[in-house]
């Protein structure tokens, strides 16, 4: 077995239009105004760890987008999951859903997307980097946990048993639907709408448009009209909750969303269909039902 010498360390050469670092997040500080944040799409972030030999809930690169590049200085076990896109290493292809060996001192670089918006790259050991809340997740609302990556940043990767092989095979992933069908659970504040409107948010297409973002995905189509005037008064959101705002035009909290919210919630998209709202990218048409 070789030995490395000094901590191990990975290099953010470009970070894409958007990098960061995520775990599952820092539950139970919602009553303190703190949002859960982690990973958008827990599943696949989930899979590249587990690929690797790491825990689940070892902290990862998560990149919108794709387009990034990392210098390993030190050899590592890498694997990549999430929006499918292509994988080099020092320009060999290395494929999606299964391990990959990176040699000392080559370069990864992530292409883009053919569909979907998020990528997940584990390296064997997490990355290291200081803790907030017990959470080393990056979240854009509140400031919390480690700044976006940029070019030139060294983040720290954990200690982990050095091993020579990791005996997995590619993990079978299924594919992203061009028009993803989101689950919903009616309420609960439907009854501010009219006797239409869940018809309308159920029957009609809507699309993702480009103000969207870990916080929210903000939706273009049908207005869902308004029983009553007025906004609630604040009230507890959670993940997956279609607020609605005066435009009428529905916004689906994704995981770094305000803990608290005035705008009436019509449906929350099914916990299961998570995974799926976290990879809508601009201009795709997306359904609902109950």
């Amino acid at each position: 077995m070789t030995r490395r010498e000094g901590p191990m360390v990975v290099e953010v050469v470009r970070p894409g239009p958007l990098a960061t670092v995520q775990d599952l997040g820092r539950p139970g500080f919602a009553h303190l105004g703190v949002p859960g944040s982690g990973a958008a799409d827990r599943p696949s972030m989930r899979l590249a760890n587990r690929l690797v030999g790491n825990a689940e809930d070892a902290a990862a690169f998560e990149f919108t987008l794709g387009g990034g590049a990392l210098r390993f200085p030190h050899r590592a076990w890498i694997a990549v999951a999430g929006a499918p896109l292509p994988v080099h290493v020092d320009g060999r292809p290395c494929g999606m859903n299964a391990p990959c060996h990176v040699p000392a001192g080559a370069v990864v670089e992530l292409g883009l997307p053919a569909r979907g918006l998020r990528s997940y790259l584990a390296v064997r050991g997490g990355l290291a980097v200081e803790a907030t809340l017990g959470s080393r997740s990056t979240d854009l609302l509140s400031g919390l946990g480690p700044a976006p990556l940029a070019p030139g940043d060294r983040l720290p990767v954990g200690p982990s048993a050095e091993l020579d092989h990791i005996h997995v095979d590619v993990a079978p992933s299924p594919a992203l639907r061009e028009v993803p069908v989101l689950r919903v659970l009616p309420g609960p504040r439907d009854d501010w709408f009219t006797a239409g409107a869940l018809a309308t948010l159920t029957t009609r297409p809507y699309e993702v448009t480009s103000e969207s973002n870990r916080v929210g995905v903000r939706l273009d189509g049908p207005v869902l009209a308004r029983a009553r005037e007025g906004e609630t008064s604040s009230e507890g959101m959670v993940t997956g909750a279609l607020q609605v705002p005066p435009s009428g035009l529905p916004i689906l909290f994704l995981t770094d969303h305000p803990t608290t919210g005035g705008y009436p919630v019509i449906a929350v998209v099914a916990s299961a269909d998570l995974p799926a709202a976290a990879q809508l990218r601009p201009g795709q048409r997306i359904r609902f039902r109950v």
